[in-house]
């Protein structure tokens, strides 16, 4: 089947930018969501893509070049995706072994953990090869179990938000070992696929500046808090299970003096006295798209003002941004409007992104999603 894209489409994909949107399909045959289409430019052919009429994102390129989309097609691409990661294994059980379209996979997210796989599907045209991917993957793999988590995303896709068993079995409580640390999650009912993985190499970056007294913000699992292994660390965390699991993680890792306050962050901010020499500021998402920005932005200035004035000099401050529209530019600016209004200087001492199993294809803007920077304040 063919669909015509315009030209605004086609000069996208000949820089390689794997999505045409609904607004940019000139002509395209009566398709159900997740069928295999080329793309063509004036009878020109520009690749071969997932079609879904459902979604905003129309075509998703599955390949610039005219091949069979078959079990040999999937299984070298899942192999090359494994061999990228090998190098993983030194220093970790647990990490993302394929990352949608930066792994030329569009949709199919899996993490690995230990001999478990937590897999997504999130577009109709991966979901439709699901049962052969689950095949490839034992195969390759010999994983003890494999299990689906259903994302929201699906909805736009017109697929149902389902979370099963895929294979084998699964044990929802699983030990992270990342460098010397532990951490425990839950691969079925927690976030994302069980762990925020891909702050792995920002956690012990940032983990050694500051080792006095650490306040983690938004501190989720307790991660950047027990990396930092400071004399005394406080979480703030609003999630009753969050807190809970943050107490599990301290205990695993022999942390020792360290409090963990459940409350909203920026309440906390509000009433919060003691100062500190590392602070660290990982939010959810608060712009998930360009028109939440400007709320998003307020938000962020909220944070950082407060946060400086609870930051002794000499002492660190960490930023990071989990949405492509919030972008490191935008926190270095955000930084320098709230140093002026602390009347104090912040000096860069490392840019930070999410790790390298989550790759940042330079074709694909959007797969720079995390973004971060390290301060010093002076």
């Amino acid at each position: 089947m063919r669909v015509e894209i315009d030209k605004n489409a086609y000069e996208k994909l000949k820089k390689r930018f794997p999505w045409v949107y609904k607004n940019e399909i000139l002509n395209a045959p009566k398709c159900n969501p997740g069928d295999i289409v080329d793309l063509v430019y004036k009878d020109e052919y520009v690749a071969t893509a997932f079609f879904n009429p459902l979604s905003k994102i129309s075509a998703r390129v599955i390949s610039f070049e005219r091949v069979d989309i078959n079990k040999n097609f999937f299984e070298e691409r899942i192999k090359k995706a494994i061999e990228k990661r090998k190098a993983l294994e030194k220093i970790t059980n647990s990490y993302r072994l394929i990352h949608s379209e930066a792994d030329f996979l569009p949709g199919l997210i899996v993490d690995k953990y230990g001999e478990y796989l937590v897999t997504s599907f999130n577009t109709a045209g991966i979901d439709n090869f699901k049962g052969l991917i689950v095949e490839i993957l034992i195969d390759l793999l010999n994983p003890k179990g494999i299990y689906e988590k259903g994302d929201k995303i699906r909805e736009k896709e017109g697929l149902e938000v389902i979370s099963q068993k895929l294979y084998g079995e699964i044990e929802d409580e699983f030990i992270i070992i990342e460098n010397d640390k532990k951490f425990l999650t839950n691969l079925i009912t927690g976030q994302k696929t069980g762990f925020f993985l891909d702050q792995r190499k920002n956690r012990k970056i940032v983990g050694e500046y500051g080792n006095k007294k650490t306040l983690d913000l938004f501190a989720n699992a307790g991660g950047f808090g027990i990396y930092a292994n400071a004399s005394y660390t406080k979480f703030v965390e609003i999630s009753a299970s969050a807190c809970s699991l943050i107490e599990k993680n301290c205990e695993l890792n022999n942390l020792k003096n360290y409090e963990i306050v459940r409350a909203d962050v920026f309440k906390f901010l509000e009433k919060e006295k003691d100062t500190y020499d590392l602070i660290i500021i990982d939010p959810p998402a608060f712009a998930k798209n360009k028109n939440a920005k400007k709320n998003a932005l307020k938000g962020w200035k909220y944070l950082i003002v407060n946060s400086l004035k609870l930051l002794e000099k000499g002492g660190y401050l960490a930023l990071f941004s989990c949405s492509h529209s919030i972008n490191q530019k935008d926190l270095l600016d955000l930084a320098l409007s709230s140093s002026i209004i602390d009347n104090s200087y912040l000096e860069v001492i490392e840019f930070l992104k999410q790790d390298v199993d989550h790759p940042y294809m330079i074709n694909i803007p959007n797969s720079l999603y995390l973004t971060g920077v390290l301060l010093r304040k002076n």
